[in-house]
């Protein structure tokens, strides 16, 4: 697979996506809204700024480098 370079500020929110995630994962059904609004907003900034084919390879590359 070829891998695409992605902006370092595109990585990061990736990793910030991940990081978010697994904290909603562990989190308080009565506690999660804050969680699930960043979770949001970070899925929309990688759906507009990532094309569709390459969400799966920036999802395993910042999975590689942490």
């Amino acid at each position: 697979m070829v891998h695409t370079e992605h902006t370092p500020d595109i990585v990061q929110t990736q990793r910030d996506w991940t990081r978010t995630y697994n904290a909603l994962a562990q989190a308080p059904a009565t506690s999660n809204t804050a969680l699930r609004r960043r979770l949001i907003g970070l899925s929309r900034r990688l759906v507009q700024d990532v094309p569709r084919t390459q969400l799966a390879d920036l999802r395993r590359r910042t999975e590689e480098q942490t």
